[in-house]
């Protein structure tokens, strides 16, 4: 569906372009912004390294499993059914983790594998649970202590402040995730549905 959308677009443009009579100027800026585009990817890259680089160091250092442990009641208080030793929620811990960290691309495959654990202890996998939902929203969210990207891509950009932006993100993202959690919980009591049993095999 994106390549279609995508695809109209640039004809819209180059239409517009020529029964504006600036179809030629319409033609450099797309080659331009081509040119530039290599030049900012290959700047991201090099600062998304870096910052990877030193994620990776406090991940090595002892501070994931750190703020796991702070997470730990937070996460039993949001998944209250889910057992606190159990595969689903030290896999929801680290994702958060991972998230919390700026890593990306760790959270993503830690996501994926928290709700599959997730569907192995639904009653009626036709539905997501309670505790899916929560999550998917928890994940979607996603509060960074630093956020890797965004300084990325602001300092490719020629920022001279690309960190500046930090406390607007916390604060957005915190509001965010407080908004979204609330409406999860109330949705969950107000819309109960088949899905939002968990199976006895939680508690072994």
């Amino acid at each position: 569906m994106i390549n279609y959308i995508w695809g109209w677009m640039i004809l819209l443009s180059l239409v517009v372009g020529a029964l504006n009579g600036r179809l030629e100027y319409t033609v450099n800026e797309g080659i331009n912004a081509a040119k530039n585009s290599i030049t900012v990817v290959l700047s991201f890259a090099g600062i998304m390294c870096m910052w990877s680089g030193i994620m990776k160091i406090a991940d090595d250092g002892g501070i994931s499993s750190f703020i796991g442990k702070l997470l730990s009641p937070i996460t039993h208080f949001l998944f209250p059914r889910l057992k606190k030793t159990g595969p689903a929620m030290r896999t929801i811990i680290m994702n958060i983790t991972a998230n919390l960290l700026g890593m990306g691309n760790a959270a993503t495959p830690l996501g994926l594998k928290a709700m599959g654990e997730l569907d192995k202890l639904s009653a009626n996998r036709e539905y997501a649970t309670d505790e899916m939902c929560t999550f998917v929203v928890l994940n979607t969210a996603s509060f960074q202590l630093i956020p890797t990207t965004i300084i990325a891509l602001r300092a490719a950009a020629g920022s001279e402040k690309p960190f500046e932006i930090i406390v607007p993100i916390w604060l957005a993202s915190g509001f965010a995730i407080l908004c979204a959690l609330v409406s999860v919980k109330l949705l969950s009591k107000l819309c109960p549905v088949p899905s939002s049993k968990i199976i006895s095999r939680n508690d072994k």
